[in-house]
């Protein structure tokens, strides 16, 4: 059972999971993949809810949003395992099943192909409706130690790879009970 939302009325609560963690899953074929985010965005844009993550141009969740553009968020409410965050952030869906290995739950989406994760049960359906690679030459001298140069693209924590944003408007948003 899904009891439907107004994303915007949460918006204190996703973004303070944000900060903590986030799954961000997505589906080509019959391989879903979660992966978590501590990046990412709430907001309005051209008249839409959108929610903007960030993905390094070397993840395989990358991958995946370019032959599918849809995702979920998956976001925890109360109490959860975060052995699902530990997991999902530092493994590749490349060579892991994560969501075998962490015997997740899956949710029948509603409006797109991608399900939704009951066991962080606030989730977001979103198309994305626009991607821009970030420019290298516009980020600050500060905000480029995120980036170091001499980390191979692989590490699961700041690496080398610059981010691609998608912007995905919120098709759906509901709290699976």
């Amino acid at each position: 059972m899904k009891k439907e939302i107004n994303p915007l009325d949460y918006a204190s609560e996703i973004m303070k999971a944000v900060e903590k963690g986030v799954l961000i899953t997505t589906k080509v074929g019959n391989k879903v993949n979660s992966m978590t985010a501590s990046w990412g965005t709430l907001g309005i844009e051209w008249g839409k809810p959108i929610f903007t993550i960030f993905i390094r141009e070397n993840r395989f969740t990358k991958q995946q949003l370019e032959e599918n553009p849809e995702f979920t968020v998956n976001i925890p409410i109360g109490e959860f395992d975060r052995k699902i965050l530990g997991i999902c952030g530092t493994k590749s869906g490349s060579t892991t099943d994560k969501v075998s290995e962490l015997n997740l739950s899956l949710e029948e989406p509603e409006n797109i192909s991608v399900p939704g994760i009951k066991e962080l049960p606030l989730t977001l359906e979103c198309r994305v409706i626009y991607k821009q690679k970030q420019d290298k030459n516009a980020i600050s001298q500060e905000n480029l130690t995120f980036y170091p140069q001499d980390v191979d693209s692989s590490f699961h924590g700041a690496n080398k790879d610059f981010h691609t944003a998608y912007y995905g408007e919120i098709i759906s948003a509901y709290i699976i009970q």
